[in-house]
């Protein structure tokens, strides 16, 4: 079965742009967040608290709009429902995306963001289209065009301006860098690989059962860390911090990615992670004191145009074939 073609978009904006906005503030924030909330809680139990949380969120959605889609007798087809039954490759494929795209994501992206920066972090994290536009292109799910890979190629060398010039060279630092990497190498495998199930059932299933099925793992191997935590220690700002890290970062930001991906195809989608850095840089210096140097305004900068230039892409729906 062919993983699902992006539909034809205008090259202008359009509602799912904004939506796209929405999340990259939401997520550009998070990073603050939870650099604020690893400074009490160990990075491996705050996150096993939000994943349980939004996964709770994600599976009360889904039932509701089951429920919903059950008072008509032809529910038509939506962000939140279809009424494909789940086959056993669709089991198959939600059980390898939830351990790829949660639990080991979340084990890279937690433990790199502890132990770097807020800025460096999400700028690592800004060549996940990189990654997303080469593996699509090799397994041809999408062709990317020409503006797209020099978007592409603008953003990384964005990247390389704060990163390169600003990342240091060893210690604790270097580790949390490559960590990131591999979350970058999660991210893109998990935003491709869903293109089968996503041609078949909603964009809120598909990331809500995904999420559930990641946080089972996920909380085993946080457990540790949960039962070491001295509970009584964790002030009211952090409690605090887990609903929005988990409602809007999680919950919303992505049920939009997989909607978008849907509708844009995941080379055009991942674009929009590259503007991720400039929120991040923003609110790490506004709330944690990072600095903002010359070469960080430069490198977003770069980003920011790589985006634009992506977007006047028109998308080009790849041969058909067989998976």
């Amino acid at each position: 079965m062919s993983g699902p073609s992006p539909r034809s978009q205008p090259s202008g904006l359009s509602p799912m742009d904004g939506l796209l906005v929405l999340m990259v503030v939401a997520w550009g924030a998070n990073y603050s967040l939870l650099k604020r909330a690893f400074e009490e809680v160990p990075p491996a139990a705050f996150n096993a608290l939000r994943m349980g949380f939004s996964s709770v969120v994600f599976l009360v959605a889904i039932q509701a709009a089951r429920r919903q889609a059950g008072r008509s007798a032809a529910a038509p087809s939506s962000v939140f429902y279809t009424s494909h039954a789940l086959t056993s490759r669709d089991r198959w494929d939600l059980l390898w995306l939830g351990v790829v795209g949660h639990c080991l994501y979340q084990l890279f992206f937690a433990g790199g963001l502890a132990r770097t920066s807020a800025s460096n972090a999400a700028l690592i994290f800004g060549a996940s289209p990189v990654a997303v536009a080469i593996m699509t292109a090799a397994i041809g799910h999408e062709r990317v065009g020409l503006l797209h890979w020099l978007g592409a190629v603008l953003s990384t060398a964005g990247i390389y301006f704060v990163v390169g010039h600003g990342a240091a060279t060893g210690g604790g630092r270097l580790s949390g860098d490559l960590l990131m990497l591999g979350a970058v190498a999660c991210w893109s495998i998990y935003t491709i690989g869903g293109g089968r199930l996503m041609s078949r059932h909603s964009p809120l299933f598909v990331t809500g059962m995904t999420m559930a099925i990641g946080t089972v793992p996920y909380a085993l191997l946080a457990l540790p860390s949960l039962f070491r935590l001295d509970w009584s220690s964790v002030s009211a700002t952090v409690w605090l911090l887990l609903f929005p890290s988990g409602l809007f970062a999680l919950n919303f930001a992505f049920l939009v990615w997989y909607t978008a991906v849907r509708k844009l195809g995941p080379a055009r989608t991942s674009i929009y992670s590259n503007a991720v850095p400039l929120v991040a840089m923003i609110t790490a210096a506004i709330f944690l004191g990072e600095p903002i140097t010359g070469s960080k305004v430069i490198g977003v900068a770069a980003v920011l145009a790589g985006v634009v230039l992506t977007r006047m892409q028109k998308p080009v729906r790849a041969a058909s074939h067989r998976s």
